[in-house]
């Protein structure tokens, strides 16, 4: 089975969507992804992209999932999936309820 790399095709309109999500959209997650989306379409690997084509080195896995999301939904996919995980609050560790004092 013969390797083939992942490509992106956009047309004038997706790709002019994206430059403008790239240069002003108001959360930084949303302009790298726009960033890497357009360096793949013209042409860099997405691998190379994830290592040394964005500010931070990234897991390519992380890279083909935006690659994945923007096939399936366009920018929007990429702009409703923040970054992170769900994360409990430290201040008080899970199922410790406290008593209050008196009764009650």
């Amino acid at each position: 089975m013969a390797w083939q790399r992942r490509r992106l095709r956009l047309n004038w309109e997706q790709r002019r969507e994206l430059e403008q999500a790239r240069d002003h959209a108001p959360r930084p997650y949303v302009r790298e992804r726009c960033a890497a989306l357009l360096k793949i379409a013209d042409g860099a690997a997405p691998y190379a992209v994830a290592r040394h084509g964005l500010l931070k080195p990234r897991d390519p896995d992380t890279v083909y999932t935006w690659l994945a999301r923007d096939a399936a939904d366009g920018l929007a996919a990429l702009t409703g999936h923040a970054p992170g995980g769900y994360r409990r609050s430290r201040l008080r560790p899970a199922g410790t309820g406290r008593a209050r004092a008196g009764g009650g």
